[in-house]
């Protein structure tokens, strides 16, 4: 019974290779495929993360030769002709704003359009604002400031004490200088205020003829 048994085991293992093979001959390409696959998204990958280093040291390299530009006019036009893309479009727009002595007019259109572009991330559309606030001063109505103020102040933003300390300065040129002092000592006790925004708060407040309060210490002192 061995013979015929040895006999069957191997027609049977013939069987399973050849179906093994027809199996691989039909479906086999999968396998290679998913391989190519993985070794061609680990390629791309690097690819990308290359090219994008370039464009972001093409994109820096730009804003430094254009900076060391003589004249507000030329710098300016440089920064326009830097070729820019996501993110690169509102620090270009921040870069154009920074003359606001030499050219006011120019300056705040810059901020406008970034503040007004929805695709920028807000942390920059936020910056441009708090900017054109204090560029633009008394040439905009008070309650336009406040209202741009208002909007960043609020928990989760990133520039909030840095909104709030505008508040209270509006408070001021408002000439009410009592709520000045108890707006500029409660973000002097506030929890994500930085220390250098708590000094200038409470040399404020001094000046004012009022008496800051005492600060806790905290480590936070990322915003100035």
């Amino acid at each position: 019974m061995s013979n015929p048994d040895s006999f069957i085991d191997e027609v049977t293992e013939e069987v399973r290779r050849d179906r093994l093979f027809a199996m691989f001959r039909k479906y086999g390409w999968i396998g290679v495929m998913l391989v190519v696959g993985i070794v061609g998204g680990a390629a791309w990958n690097e690819w990308q993360k290359a090219r994008a280093e370039t464009r972001a040291e093409v994109f820096g390299d730009g804003l430094i030769d254009a900076l060391d530009m003589g004249g507000p006019d030329e710098r300016r036009a440089a920064i326009a002709a830097i070729p820019a893309d996501g993110s690169q479009i509102a620090l270009k727009s921040l870069m154009l704003a920074s003359d606001p002595a030499e050219d006011k007019a120019q300056t705040l259109a810059a901020l406008d359009a970034l503040i007004a572009d929805s695709t920028q991330p807000q942390v920059y559309r936020d910056i441009a604002s708090l900017r054109r606030v204090m560029v633009a001063g008394t040439d905009q109505p008070i309650a336009e400031r406040r209202a741009a103020l208002e909007a960043m102040a609020v928990p989760g933003r990133a520039f909030r004490t840095l909104a709030l300390e505008q508040l209270a300065y509006l408070l001021i040129e408002d000439g009410k200088s009592d709520e000045a002092i108890a707006a500029l000592s409660a973000l002097m006790q506030d929890q994500e205020a930085p220390g250098p925004l708590r000094s200038r708060a409470g040399q404020v407040i001094t000046a004012l003829g009022g008496t800051p309060p005492e600060i806790r210490a905290t480590g936070t002192e990322s915003q100035g």
